[in-house]
């Protein structure tokens, strides 16, 4: 296990140099950095025994970072058709490993929580996107609705893998949805950089994790040896 150990601590110290050079208003840094992290990601959990479709879902996540280092729009748009093919990938893990007899083995009333938890993320979309819409460029419109619905079948799918992996589909949507905010001239907070990798890097780190122990390998420690906890996009 010490290959595994040694690898997610480089991920950890990777993530945390490249917030760092995004709270500094450092670009080589992050430029630096950025393209390090979903192969560190993925080495950790191949190590580890994951699922090949996992290990593919990082590494286009990782060509997805590379593209979006440009501000080009074909960059951008080669950038998200990669995130979609990796939100495909996950779409197929969590179905694999899901408890897909849950709707029929579940409660009333967990089956009403699940089914409130899907006008949620219906919602979210929905208002999202209405509030995207007039500011995206005309080309943009249409890839951006159809890359946001996919994503939020992703976000709300990892629910079937648990609350944790749950979390990460949500901190996913959360991620690419403030890249939309400036993709449509919106109001950003404050170095809006760092929170869409803290919240992407966590998701992915989330999402992994939750495939790994579902799929019946260890997942990644949310500590380090060190007792830093591995920061996250």
């Amino acid at each position: 296990m010490r290959p595994a150990r040694v690898l997610l601590a480089a991920f950890a110290l990777t993530a945390a140099v490249d917030l760092t050079a995004l709270a500094a208003g450092s670009d080589t840094g992050h430029a630096l950095a950025k393209p390090l992290l979903m192969p560190l990601l993925a080495a950790h959990t191949h190590v580890r025994g994951a699922p090949r479709l996992l290990t593919v879902a990082l590494l286009l996540g990782w060509a997805g970072d590379v593209l979006l280092l440009s501000d080009a729009d074909p960059a951008f748009l080669a950038g998200m058709a990669s995130f979609a093919a990796g939100h495909v990938c996950y779409l197929a893990l969590f179905r694999r490993y899901g408890d897909e007899d849950r709707d029929a083995n579940g409660t009333p009333r967990a089956r009403a929580a699940r089914v409130r938890l899907a006008g949620v993320y219906a919602l979210a979309l929905a208002g999202t996107l209405a509030v995207l819409w007039p500011g995206l460029p005309a080309e943009l419109r249409v890839p951006v609705a159809g890359y946001s619905l996919l994503l939020t079948a992703m976000a709300h799918r990892a629910n079937a893998l648990g609350l944790l992996t749950g979390m990460g589909g949500a901190l996913f949507l959360l991620s690419d949805t403030l890249i939309a905010t400036g993709v449509a001239g919106l109001p950003q907070l404050p170095r809006p950089d760092f929170w869409i990798m803290l919240t992407y890097l966590a998701a992915q780190w989330l999402l992994a994790g939750g495939v790994l122990a579902a799929a019946g390998t260890a997942a990644p420690s949310p500590v380090t040896s060190s007792g830093s906890a591995p920061a996250a996009r």
